[in-house]
């Protein structure tokens, strides 16, 4: 078996059609020849990923979800333009070759850019993968320095210096994911107000080195090399990026890192091997981004339940489009039981915090 991440069969009503994406590539990319196998990548629940197999080229496609789309979201041509300016000072973006506006071809915006091969970690870890706790240990300290790499990007000289604003980044964060929260409430939804309201009383001032803020940064947006499963290889899903506080971008990874000890629950939610003897726990994580980033990091309850209450965000935007049937994955409808319990374990961490 193969450990490099492989694409599967494309789900009811996310086709993509050949006969129409085909001619406009080979009229766009040189050296494409034949026809494309299309499959589809079975990780994320956003912008919706295929890989095109032509018989001397790789392609994946990018293109937005089908439904009902948040304003700012889901914004090809910005994303295009982040991976071909980033990859100047980070080098772990995939290469962008195309970026489509015609929405006649294919229904969507989309781009094209480079396959990069090689493991992706999901909820475990593929059968034929084996790491000891050491070697576990390592490859969790490889992915921190990563995300301090990252947020150490001098932005301004890989001309993105006009992607955000990071003064007033927090306080924008929280007053925009609860207006979009609040748009897409659904009547099952909880409402998440004591939380809000703690948020905005406790909201920090701006961090005095903003840094880009990659908004998404977990295992299963991460490659690893297949001849060395300790090295990362490739960042993947930089849809969300902007320019803002790296602590809140901690916040929101922390958000999904499930460790060992957590309760049964929170373990039903995990999407990555957070939880295998080696991985660091969240404090643990915390720590040594500090010691990384050289900086010195106090209490982190806000920007850990800011990070808690922007995830319950975007789950339930995904459940508002469940709901209302404008999408088929059935995976979706179990996404109001994990904001629910979103709510609780930040309710948790309000109730035992010192701030």
């Amino acid at each position: 078996m193969s450990l490099t991440d492989q694409s599967t069969r494309i789900r009811q009503g996310e086709e993509l059609d050949a006969a129409a994406i085909d001619p406009y590539l080979k009229a766009h990319i040189p050296g494409l020849e034949g026809t494309p196998r299309i499959s589809q990548f079975p990780g994320g629940a956003s912008n919706l990923t295929y890989l095109l197999e032509y018989p001397s080229h790789e392609l994946v496609l990018r293109r937005p979800p089908f439904g009902r789309k948040a304003k700012s979201a889901h914004d090809m041509g910005r994303e295009f333009r982040i991976l071909n300016h980033l990859n100047a000072g980070f080098p772990y973006c995939p290469k962008a070759y195309l970026y489509c506006t015609d929405e006649s071809v294919i229904g969507a915006e989309f781009y094209v850019m480079e396959r990069v091969k090689g493991i992706i970690l999901r909820a475990d870890l593929p059968a034929d993968l084996t790491l000891d706790e050491q070697q576990t240990r390592q490859l969790c300290k490889s992915f921190v320095d990563k995300f301090v790499e990252l947020h150490n990007v001098d932005y301004n000289a890989c001309g993105l210096g006009d992607l955000g604003k990071p003064e007033g980044y927090v306080q924008r964060q929280i007053s925009g994911w609860s207006d979009r929260y609040e748009k897409a409430l659904t009547p099952d939804a909880p409402t998440w107000e004591p939380i809000k309201a703690w948020l905005r009383e406790k909201m920090p001032a701006d961090h005095h080195k903003p840094g880009i803020v990659h908004n998404d940064y977990r295992f299963d947006n991460v490659i690893l090399d297949p001849q060395n499963p300790l090295q990362i290889i490739g960042v993947l899903d930089w849809e969300l990026t902007t320019i803002g506080d790296p602590l809140m971008d901690l916040g929101n990874t922390l958000a999904y890192w499930i460790q060992a000890d957590d309760p049964a629950p929170l373990q039903m939610m995990r999407r990555q091997p957070s939880h295998l003897p080696g991985m660091l726990t969240r404090a643990e994580f915390v720590d040594y981004y500090a010691e990384r980033a050289g900086i010195e990091i106090g209490n982190f309850d806000f920007y850990y339940t800011y990070g808690l209450f922007r995830l319950a965000g975007i789950i339930q935007q995904i459940y508002y489009r469940f709901y209302h049937g404008q999408t088929q994955d059935k995976r979706f409808g179990q996404f109001i039981h994990m904001n629910k319990l979103l709510e609780q374990v930040s309710l948790q961490v309000i109730a035992k915090s010192t701030l």
